[in-house]
């Protein structure tokens, strides 16, 4: 169970992303403002910060900026309508975790909040902000990928999926395991999904980059 504050100013999505993580175990404090929002961030109180962008009072922007300026670590996951290039790096090179573009699937952002929670409790420490395995380099700051130099796109699922694989890079990972720290749903044991974004990764990263262990899941191979 961990201890989120959700920093939004609709109140219906507030309260719709306060409904699920509740439902998934999660305590959850709700503010609308950002200067109320960056009182609680810094407050040391929460594990996680869902943060919107376009806050009344202090911009989401400015939150992340003072909340990172004055030494807070808590993991954040911008969630707004703002979606372009510019405003995805702009949230990730101010510190941002991660960034979920609205309108979305709570599944999804269910996925990232998991995820970065895991990240923040393992005891090996915080994770790097680059990840090289091979030819492959991931920026997780600003979420852009390089194979031998050469800057490809992913999409925010893929981009996900490859941080995960690349993490625990040599060792074999189950669908199962896939689907609960990507996809973060209890898919049906028959579905192909994770086939189906390995076969995108391999298109894009290089065949020989993830591993089929027959009858295991994958292995990405340093």
């Amino acid at each position: 169970m961990a201890r989120i504050l959700i920093v939004e100013d609709e109140e219906r999505i507030a309260s719709f992303v306060a409904k699920g993580l509740r439902a998934d175990g999660h305590l959850t404090t709700t503010v609308a403002d950002g200067r109320h929002g960056l009182d609680h961030a810094l407050s040391g109180d929460h594990d996680l910060v869902v943060l919107d962008i376009g806050l009344p009072g202090m911009d989401g922007f400015e939150v992340l900026d003072q909340l990172r300026s004055q030494g807070s670590r808590v993991p954040v996951i911008v969630l707004t309508a703002r979606d372009s290039v510019g405003d995805t790096v702009t949230a990730l090179e101010g510190g941002a975790d991660d960034y979920v573009p609205k309108p979305f699937r709570f599944a999804e952002l269910l996925a990232r909040v998991r995820l970065r929670l895991r990240q923040r409790s393992d005891p090996a420490g915080q994770r790097p902000d680059v990840l090289v395995q091979g030819g492959v380099r991931l920026d997780l700051r600003t979420r852009r990928a390089q194979v031998g130099g050469r800057e490809v796109d992913l999409s925010a699922r893929e981009f996900v999926l490859c941080e995960f694989l690349m993490l625990h890079a040599g060792q074999v990972l189950s669908r199962e395991q896939l689907l609960d720290h990507v996809w973060g749903l209890d898919f049906d044991p028959g579905s192909n999904v994770v086939d189906v974004y390995v076969g995108y990764l391999r298109r894009k990263l290089g065949a020989g980059t993830i591993a089929t262990v027959r009858g295991m899941g994958y292995r990405f191979d340093r």
